[in-house]
Formats: structure tokens, sequence, C-alpha cells
């Protein structure tokens, strides 16, 4: 059947890339791009790194905007319907409606995110911000630039860039950590302290095992509560806990929502025409076999590329199997992760994890290599990406670490 009508729910990087790809595969129909956001689609990794940075002669930080809305909507075609959030979808009808109005399509990815876990008594209180759009990232940068007293709760990837980033500026930061270690999920007991040992490293306090019981403050927030009885004085709160799969809208559609919209190996949902990209899909990932979600750029780049050219072309469909890449900028030094924390064994295979500014850890899972984290390495990272990415064996990982090395190995 010849389609006419592809949208794309989601301003978002996936959303852009789908858009994108669709022309670029000579789709000559209408293209629609529904945001919930009046912003233009932009580039969110800046967000709570360059963007927040104070800069010389008291600049401003670069846009973040991807493409022009006359790049848009003349050269590529697109009719933008931003501002207002897809409310739900009707598959039988094959219908986006956007508050009271339906968009038609013969072909959909919905690539809508995923949204920023809220800090509850949050309510009424300004000077309290998750950081997951531009203006809670204009927001963050105003109050950093009046010397705010900073309160990041949660220490994982962005809390810490924006404890990093509020730091180099000279401010008084505190980051909150309801774990006893911070980043175990993403990387494990060992490399997470190893990570968070930056903070250390760099003046800024991190209390672990410690939890928000609540917020006070007349209007604005100035003081928070913790599980152990004690207090910080703050005027801005940074909430960095982690984001749900923007799925709501979709309860009634039918579709298989599970910690996002899941997905088989091409991003399809099992519901004719609609397909799935970015943070909020999760896909058989053929390449380690299981199910995934992942936040990051990478991913959300090339799935929206290929969900949109399986969209259209549904009979020709090809596999997403991709080795998951993420990196985060804390002070002056990159973390960087490629493939999965789950393992059997984590080596530290060039480096010592106590004294170094650079290293390398390696995960095992059974014989295989599942994972690489490094501090400082991108010289390497992307080499054993490319040793997941050929399922290569322990053996071999750690005969190329051998040859890579660069210090002596820590025996800790």
């Amino acid at each position: 059947m010849t389609k006419e009508n592809f949208v794309v729910v989601g301003a978002s990087l996936a959303g852009l890339r789908a858009v994108e790809a669709a022309r670029k595969a000579g789709f000559e129909g209408a293209v629609t791009l529904i945001g919930a956001e009046e912003h233009l689609p932009y580039d969110r990794p800046p967000l709570s790194k360059a963007y927040l940075e104070q800069l010389p002669d008291g600049a401003g930080p670069a846009s973040t905007i991807f493409r022009t809305e006359e790049v848009l909507r003349e050269e590529l075609g697109v009719e933008l319907e931003l501002g207002a959030p897809a409310t739900s979808l009707d598959t039988a009808r094959k219908q986006v409606l956007v508050g009271g109005r339906a968009v038609s399509y013969d072909a959909l990815v919905i690539a809508t995110g995923a949204d920023a876990r809220t800090l509850p008594g949050a309510e009424g209180l300004s000077g309290v911000h998750t950081l997951r759009t531009l203006d809670d990232a204009i927001a963050i940068r105003r109050a950093l630039e009046a010397g705010a007293r900073t309160v990041v709760v949660g220490a994982g990837f962005i809390g810490s860039e924006v404890a990093a980033g509020a730091r180099k500026r000279g401010l008084d930061v505190t980051i909150l950590e309801a774990l006893p270690t911070p980043l175990v999920r993403a990387v494990g007991d060992r490399m997470g302290a190893a990570c968070a040992a930056l903070h250390e490293r760099n003046g800024t306090p991190l209390r672990c095992g410690v939890g928000v019981t609540g917020l006070q403050g007349d209007g604005r927030v100035e003081r928070v509560l913790l599980s152990d009885g004690t207090a910080i004085e703050a005027d801005l709160v940074v909430v960095g806990i982690g984001a749900i799969p923007a799925t709501g809208w979709l309860e009634s559609s039918g579709l298989r929502l599970d910690n996002g919209v899941v997905c088989d190996a091409t991003l399809w949902t099992g519901v004719d025409g609609v397909y799935a990209a970015g943070d909020v899909a999760r896909w058989h990932n053929p390449l380690f076999d299981r199910l995934m979600r992942l936040e990051h750029w990478t991913s959300a780049a090339e799935q929206g590329a290929l969900a949109a050219r399986n969209a259209l072309d549904p009979e020709s469909a090809r596999q997403y199997l991709t080795v998951p890449y993420f990196w985060s900028d804390w002070y002056d030094s990159r973390i960087q992760f490629v493939g999965v924390p789950t393992a059997d064994e984590i080596r530290v295979v060039d480096g010592d994890l106590d004294a170094d500014e650079r290293w390398v850890a390696l995960y095992r899972e059974g014989d295989r290599l599942a994972g690489a984290l490094t501090l400082n390495g991108q010289n390497v990272i992307m080499k054993y990406r490319g040793l997941l990415m050929k399922k290569a064996g322990w053996d071999e990982a750690l005969a190329f670490a051998a040859s890579r090395r660069t210090s002596p190995v820590s025996s800790s």
C-alpha cells in the first residue's frame, strides 16, 4: 500500500532523524512532526554540560537547536505541530490525537522520549528543577549565574554534570545520593565508586546513603531536609533521580507498554504502521539477545532514522543491533562506557583507580567481552566498541588491552 502520511510524535533527536531519514529515503508524501514543547528540535546532552558553563565576557551559551524552522518547513517539507503534546493514539483509525484534533497517519514513529522523575514536596516551590528540557537548563543557568547555593539530588550522570558545572563556577554545591554507592545500575559498585571519587578530588561534597525527606521555603526553596535529621541550606535544588518513558498518552492504544514501548528487533511495535525510537523504545537488541531501553544520544539518532525507513518500507525492514555507548563530562574528565554493565567480572586493565587520571576497566559476561568503561580513554573506547560489535571473546579483549596498556594496573 502506498503511504501518503508519515507522522512522528516527539520533536526529539530521534524524531528529527526520523523525518530527515524519510526524505532521504525518497518519501514524497506529507511529513508531520508533533512536539509537546514550543521549541524546535534541540540537542539535549549540552544542556547539562556546555550550556551551564561560565563563558568569558559574559557570553551566552550557544544555541542547541539542530535545524532552523526554514530548513524543516521549506527544505524538508515538514509540517510542524509544536507546543501541544499528543494525548492519545487510535491505532484502529490510524490517528494521533493532539487535544481535540486528529492527525491521520499511514506510518508512525513514536519518539516521545522520557520525563524526568520529580521530588515529592517540590510543588509550589520555585528554585527546584529537573534537567530534561531547554527551559529547565535556562532556569538552572540563571540560578548558577546568580551564585546560588546548590544541592543536587542524585549522583548519576546528569546530577554529577550539574554539580561539576556549579563547582567550576566556584559555587557552594553538595550532592546527595540515596544509595550507598552512586551509579551502581549504570557501571557497577566498584566502578561507581571510582567515578564518584572525581567529586572528592575536585572538592565537591558527596553524601551517600542519605535520602531527602522534605523541602522547606516560603514560596522559594530555602533548605533540604535529610533522612539523617540534618538539613542543607539551598537556593537551587536540581533533581537528577532518573526518568520515566513518556508513554502515558498511549495507555489506551493497545500497544505493549513495559518500561517503554516494547518493540521487536526492527523497532516495530506489533501494530500496523507503528514503530518507536529513542528513549521511549524498549526493543530486542540481537547483538546482546535481550530487551533494552537506552537513554543515549547515539542510539536515539540511529533508531530514529531506522524506524522511519522501516515504517515506510516494512517489507525491507532491517534489525537494529548496536553496542550501547554513552559519555559524561565531569570537571575536566570524560567518562565513557560501551556495552552492558551486567557482568560476571569487572577487571581494571589499564591504570590505577585511586591514583591515575586515566584508566580502563573491562566487563566480562561468560566468556565474552560485555562492556568497557574508561576515564579519559578517548583514544581507545571505540576500539572496544568494535570488539563488542564482533562479539569478541574475553581472552581476545584482554590481549588487546595488554597491547594498549599505558600504565601499570592497580592490584586492588
